[in-house]
């Protein structure tokens, strides 16, 4: 995958086209990545947020991610500037910043992803998305710039009251709202249908039309509530679980499937006729 990779998912999203990302949280290797992959997803979200995870074992998984067409998104820790510019150089082609709620935040967050004249991030020589080839500053600069996307979680009230001018600023690619933690914040936790909420996305989605960004949002599995949101302009970027969660349905659907044949075995035992 080239660096050329980030434009052409945007230029998806904005076409309306069903894009799906696998969230990784439990995993550390790649095999997660080649499940992505093999299962038509087009992009993964490493979650750096609620994790242990090292950045190491993030930078492999964008790695291999760019090595088999897929998008590879961090979300990096709250208020952690630091970490941007290590997992970008360690591959990521998108950051998602949680919990913003200002626009000095969301400023912060764009400029740690860019090049100078537009941002202040560190200069480098080689990155995976180009083979490891060392690569001039001048070439190099604009090249990730244009291959970087910057997602803005708005997660708090206050975040969704200044999304317009957090959507106004250069190098803002995406903004998000976080349903999970705005209704945590909103008293009703988990209450999707509430009014607040449905305000609070169309506030967000007439900011992202006004100044030509997309908006996600993220947290919610039902597809009758994301039909909903998509209403209100949300664009078809679907989270559709993470690996923690994936693997505990599934393992919780193999037990009861195991189980049942057991007590169906037992139940037809010559033993348990005799019984009866």
């Amino acid at each position: 995958m080239g660096v050329d990779a980030a434009n052409g998912f945007l230029a998806r999203l904005r076409g309306a086209e069903l894009t799906l990302m696998l969230g990784v949280r439990g995993s550390r290797g790649t095999d997660v990545v080649r499940v992505a992959d093999a299962t038509g997803h087009h992009g993964i979200l490493i979650d750096l947020e609620h994790s242990t995870m090292s950045l190491d074992d993030a930078a492999r998984m964008c790695a291999t991610a760019h090595d088999i067409g897929l998008t590879p998104f961090v979300r990096v820790p709250e208020r952690e500037y630091g970490a941007i510019g290590r997992v970008l150089d360690g591959g990521a082609s998108g950051i998602v910043a949680p919990r913003i709620e200002t626009v000095a935040e969301a400023r912060s967050v764009a400029g740690a992803c860019r090049f100078p004249p537009r941002g202040q991030r560190s200069q480098i020589g080689a990155v995976p998305q180009l083979g490891m080839r060392p690569t001039r500053a001048r070439e190099l600069g604009p090249l990730l710039d244009d291959a970087t996307i910057v997602q803005i979680l708005l997660e708090t009230p206050s975040g969704i009251a200044n999304a317009d001018a957090i959507a106004e600023l250069d190098g803002v690619d995406m903004l998000a709202v976080g349903v999970n933690d705005l209704t945590a914040e909103l008293g009703v936790p988990g209450e999707y249908a509430d009014p607040r909420v449905r305000d609070a996305i169309a506030t967000v989605g007439v900011a992202c039309r006004r100044h030509g960004k997309l908006l996600m949002v993220g947290g919610v599995a039902d597809l009758e509530t994301l039909a909903s949101f998509a209403a209100l302009g949300a664009c078809p970027l679907l989270l559709t679980g993470m690996d923690t969660d994936l693997l505990f349905a599934e393992a919780q659907a193999r037990a009861s499937r195991f189980a049942a044949w057991h007590d169906a075995l037992v139940a037809r035992s010559p033993e348990r006729q005799e019984a009866h």
